[in-house]
């Protein structure tokens, strides 16, 4: 291996591990802290995904932290820790919400 190459493997793995050490900081420091406005914005995006997709938002058949929209107790998508919350909801075919065991189309 000539001179050149090294430096570049050597460079490669320098960038690798700082990305990576970036990365895993980032992690640490948990979910990102929403703003209003971060928040209202991703209410509108999540409605019109699922006004143009035909979807409706089935509350209480959530798994833990895979919610589709705010709840009581936290601000953002993904955050809720109660599976089958009745106040979350997920966005399903429109119909099929109904036909789900504990699936209801209003928040309890």
């Amino acid at each position: 291996m000539n001179h050149s190459q090294l430096l570049k493997s050597a460079l490669a793995c320098a960038v690798t591990l700082g990305v990576a050490a970036g990365a895993s900081v980032a992690m640490a420091q948990g979910p990102m802290k929403m703003t209003p406005e971060m928040m209202k914005m991703k209410q509108e995006q999540t409605m019109a995904m699922m006004k143009k997709d035909k979807l409706a938002p089935c509350y209480g058949i959530n798994a833990a932290y895979k919610n589709d929209c705010q709840s009581p107790g936290h601000s953002c998508a993904g955050q809720d820790s109660k599976a089958r919350d009745p106040s979350a909801f997920v966005a399903v075919p429109a119909g099929l919400c109904t036909k789900i065991d504990g699936g209801s189309l209003t928040k309890a």
